[in-house]
């Protein structure tokens, strides 16, 4: 977690005599620990960069109290205007070589299973020589079905065509039994 700040040029030069914070007149306390601060280098930080100090949030808390105290037209913001946030390097702790083994082992078993899994299915026959006889069965199971579904819908077409026709002359001759004298038209007489 971050707790320190890359100060920036404007709060060193501010800190120098003559700079922004020597008419504040800073309490001799926090003035010698800001100094201190700014005299020393991050552990991670290389002298090609340029200067680069670290100030711990707690001081620039106490600044900014300070400078609210005494209603300075001096802001923080601009004081830390150019300053970043330290953020030191994680350093990783070294891995059990035990444990690396052990993951090494797991991730070979499961490359194995995928692979066998994948592979399941894969037969070593040359299919220039037709297959296997269990091929040869397949494909009849398959032939018969296909022809079993075909005959179904002939027989059931055929049935449908035949209950059709004979349920029409049933129909339509008990119809016909039922009224074998019309009744005449009644004659009406002329006007």
């Amino acid at each position: 977690m971050a707790s320190h700040l890359l100060a920036g040029e404007r709060l060193v030069r501010a800190l120098l005599p003559g700079g922004e914070l020597e008419p504040e007149q800073l309490p001799p306390r926090l003035r010698a620990e800001l100094e201190a601060a700014l005299g020393e280098k991050p552990e991670g930080g290389d002298s090609a960069s340029g200067p680069a100090h670290l100030v711990s949030f707690r001081l620039i808390r106490e600044l900014h109290q300070y400078l609210r105290e005494r209603d300075s037209t001096l802001y923080l913001h601009e004081l830390l205007e150019g300053s970043e946030i330290y953020l030191p390097e994680v350093v990783k702790p070294p891995r059990n070589p035990e444990l690396v083994a052990r993951l090494e082992k797991i991730k070979i078993q499961l490359a194995n299973e995928e692979y066998k899994r994948i592979t399941r299915n894969v037969t070593c026959q040359d299919s220039k020589h037709g297959g296997t006889l269990s091929d040869l069965g397949k494909q009849v199971r398959s032939v018969k079905a296909l022809v079993i579904t075909i005959f179904n819908f002939i027989v059931t077409v055929a049935a449908a065509f035949v209950c059709t026709y004979l349920g029409s002359q049933y129909v339509f001759t008990e119809m016909a039994s039922k009224n074998p004298d019309p009744l005449p038209f009644p004659s009406f007489p002329p006007l």
